[in-house]
Formats: C-alpha cells, sequence, structure tokens
C-alpha cells in the first residue's frame, strides 16, 4: 500500500470487478484527430464505478495477442460502455481499435478494473487532468449529472489546443477550468496551467483526482501541493505507451 492509500484508504475496497467478456461494437466516432471513440454492448456487463477501466485483448490468428488498458468514459446508468481511444502510432492495440474496428464487430474486454482511482459520487472532488486523461474525469461528470450531484466537482483540464481536448464541448458546459499551452482561450493566454489557477477551486474536504500523462501528472500534483494541498489527499494516475489507463 502506497503512503497516499494509507492516508485516503483503498479507495472502493468493494468496487465492482468483471472477468474477460465478448464486448459487440455498436458505434465508432472519431472526434477529434487521432483518436476513436467506441460504444461497447459488454455481454453480461457488471456495472462500473467512475475512474474505473477496461483491458482490450486482440488476438492474432497465429495466437499471438496484445492488450491495453482503456478508462471508461460513460456514466455507470449508460447501457453501453464507452471508451476513449488516442492513437499511437507504434500501438499494437490503438491503430486496430482506431484504424479497423467498425459496428458490428466483437473485442475480448475485462472489467470493470479498479478501486483506488474511483469516485463514488458522495464526496467533493478536484479533478485535474491533461490530455486524453479527461476521460475517466467524463464518466465521474456524467455519473454527478446522473445523480444530480454537479455541485461535488470542480473540473481544470489542459491540452495543446482545444481541437485536441477530448469531450471539449462537455467539458466546457459543464464549467471546467480549460488551460491551452499552444493557443489562446478566451482572455487566457497561451501557457501551462498555474498554481494559482487551482485556488479558486479548493473546497473543504476535496480529495484531488490527477490524471495524464507521466510528464503531465508530476507537474500537476506540484501544483496541487504549491497551492496548499496535503499531498496525501491527492491521488493520482499516469498514462503512457506501455503505462496504465489512457
Amino acid at each position: 500500500m502506497t503512503e497516499d492509500a494509507a492516508v485516503l484508504g483503498a479507495g472502493v475496497p468493494d468496487a465492482p470487478a468483471g472477468g474477460w467478456r465478448t464486448a459487440t461494437v455498436s458505434g465508432v466516432r472519431r472526434p477529434i484527430q487521432r483518436s476513436v471513440q467506441l460504444r461497447l454492448d459488454v455481454h453480461d456487463r457488471i456495472d462500473h464505478l467512475p475512474g474505473q477501466h477496461y483491458v482490450v485483448r486482440l488476438t492474432a490468428e497465429d495466437g499471438y495477442t496484445a492488450q491495453r488498458s482503456y478508462s471508461v468514459a460513460s456514466a455507470p446508468g449508460d447501457p453501453l460502455v464507452e471508451l476513449f481511444v488516442e492513437r499511437l502510432d507504434d500501438g499494437e492495440v490503438s491503430t486496430h481499435l482506431a484504424d479497423v474496428v467498425e459496428p458490428g464487430d466483437e473485442l475480448e474486454v475485462r472489467g470493470p478494473i479498479g478501486g483506488w482511482f474511483v469516485w463514488d459520487g458522495t464526496a467533493p472532488a478536484l479533478l485535474v487532468a491533461g490530455g486524453a486523461g479527461v476521460v475517466p474525469f467524463v464518466s465521474m461528470l456524467r455519473h454527478a449529472r446522473a445523480i444530480g450531484r454537479d455541485d461535488l466537482l470542480r473540473i481544470a483540464v489542459s491540452a495543446r489546443t482545444m481541437a485536441q481536448l477530448p469531450y471539449a464541448e462537455e467539458l466546457v458546459a459543464a464549467g471546467a477550468l480549460v488551460v491551452l499551452t499552444r493557443e489562446q482561450y478566451g482572455i487566457r493566454p497561451a501557457g501551462r496551467l498555474r498554481a494559482e489557477e487551482l485556488l479558486p477551486l479548493w473546497e473543504e474536504g476535496q480529495t484531488a483526482y490527477v490524471c495524464g500523462s507521466a510528464a503531465f501528472a508530476e507537474a500537476a500534483t506540484q501544483l496541487l501541493v504549491a497551492s496548499g494541498r496535503p499531498a496525501a489527499s491527492i491521488r493520482v494516475e499516469r498514462f503512457g505507451p506501455s503505462g496504465g489507463p489512457a
């Protein structure tokens, strides 16, 4: 158990978990470049909690397998599981999902998985994401809307440009602080997220969730600590070509 886990607890220790299932692809969208949004009908599905993820496994004709974890974007009440996949040029799974998969195809999936990076909808939370790290937070946001507790969430997201921010319209509509590093957004000039920008999002009793690349997660965690947030109140999920959920 990490030091943070010892203080905050194991997240949701009895979080739902599912084994390998067959999922039928119900929908395929490409909302932004180099990405794909998949809507999956998971057979004998176990309902997830916001922040959990699924593993997708591909098997070649010669028996070779490759698998990758992807955070769930859909709310628990959604009848389908929504995954957002960022295409990596050297990604064995992401290239197939982004370039080949079509509605009606079947995929092997395992999930839901995870209990540490989970929000159960009962306590205030600050969500800080970089790029595709917004995906688990979209699930949290959709769940908050479904149960009428939008007031529990404060959101800050960072991307290079608005065109590269997944679920941009949904996040803006929710009042998220949007930080763009390569272009101006509103009256805010291009630039990285600053500690003072996080201060208005602070609320007593919050747990902070940080999701993004390893570099973003480290930088965002340092900003939170610099703004007075106890390190033990921060849950971090990093992703990358060989990392955890994306």
